[in-house]
């Protein structure tokens, strides 16, 4: 349930599909079901539609296609309106469309990193929200179960959840801040679930004559005594708030940059922040660094200077939260 980057892990709510799974009677479902096999359905179904995404004022329509075949997920989603953004998943090996900065970056992600699951509730995540459902109505000609995830602390938003009654996968869904009030919402439009979809309907219609390429290969996995393979310095954060943990270390280059940086990523199993930690450009004669904070629609960003590195936290989280992790992260040893 984010996007003003249209890129990052927290993809999440933005596919919201309308696909039958076999499932107990409503009336029996507890409120963190309906979440778990909404989970389900959207990493193991095919399915092709778009759905309008509101956030900050804008509107923007994307399209999202997902298959599943031969064990193999592809993926591919593209703004229809916006910035002409594509993203096409095969496997492990995501390629990221930039005609804005014409520039395409070709990485490896986790096989099991969807750009459209949505995070399984666990018992983790239940103590540090609650889950309940709060009403039912109608949407779209169909019965649907209002759920709301509200946070028990200061440190997370929160999300509305419209699901269908018979099938249990959600139309419509809002992020919420901490009073209540809606920063995003994505409303699914049109969509098809098609037995087959063709290898062609994952091919990006960007043209990409005069881009920039920038590969990531897969990165070299932390070594003991905090350092990763090569020699560099291992990055980790001090402390975090309630219930976060860094689930993924790895190395991204950046468009417009040709040097890797690390990339931490941090959760709480529904919200998640992105770090980025890269060499400070040298300063001029005089010239201090200075802590940057920045909000763009749901996430939240803050920048800050650690032992001759930029650290910048990115997430859909309070403001707070961000300035949180980014001023507890470390390399070993300091």
């Amino acid at each position: 349930m984010s996007r003003p980057t249209f890129r990052n892990e927290h993809f999440a709510a933005l596919a919201l599909a309308w696909t039958a799974t076999g499932v107990a009677p409503a009336e029996e479902q507890a409120p963190t079901h309906w979440l778990e096999r909404m989970n389900q359905a959207l990493t193991t179904r095919n399915y092709d539609g778009t759905f309008s995404h509101w956030h900050g004022g804008h509107v923007e329509m994307l399209r999202i296609i997902h298959r599943v075949q031969d064990g193999t997920v592809s993926e591919r989603l593209a703004s229809l309106d916006g910035s002409g953004r594509e993203f096409v998943r095969t496997g492990a090996s995501l390629s990221c469309y930039l005609p804005d900065k014409r520039t395409v970056v070709v990485e490896q992600r986790p096989p099991e990193e969807s750009l459209v699951g949505f995070p399984a509730v666990t018992d983790q995540t239940a103590s540090f929200y609650d889950i309940r459902e709060v009403g039912r109505t109608r949407l779209n000609r169909r019965d649907t179960h209002i759920i709301t995830v509200s946070p028990k602390d200061e440190y997370r938003y929160g999300y509305r959840l419209w699901i269908d009654d018979s099938t249990a996968m959600p139309l419509k869904t809002q992020l919420c801040d901490t009073h209540g009030h809606v920063i995003e919402q994505i409303v699914f439009a049109s969509l098809t679930l098609p037995s087959r979809i063709p290898d062609s309907a994952f091919r990006t219609e960007v043209s990409t004559e005069g881009f920039q390429w920038l590969r990531n290969e897969t990165p070299p996995p932390a070594q003991a005594g905090g350092t990763m393979a090569g020699g560099a310095m291992a990055w980790s954060a001090t402390r975090l708030p309630p219930g976060f943990k860094m689930t993924g270390r790895s190395a991204q280059t950046l468009p417009g940059s040709t040097d890797p940086v690390d990339h931490l990523v941090f959760t709480d199993g529904l919200a998640s922040v992105s770090v980025f930690v890269e060499p400070q450009r040298a300063a001029k004669a005089g010239e201090s660094p200075v802590a940057e904070t920045a909000e763009v629609g749901s996430s939240s960003a803050f920048s800050t200077v650690v032992d001759g590195h930029k650290i910048t936290a990115v997430g859909e989280v309070p403001p707070d939260t961000v300035r949180f992790i980014a001023t507890q992260v470390k390399a070993h040893g300091k």
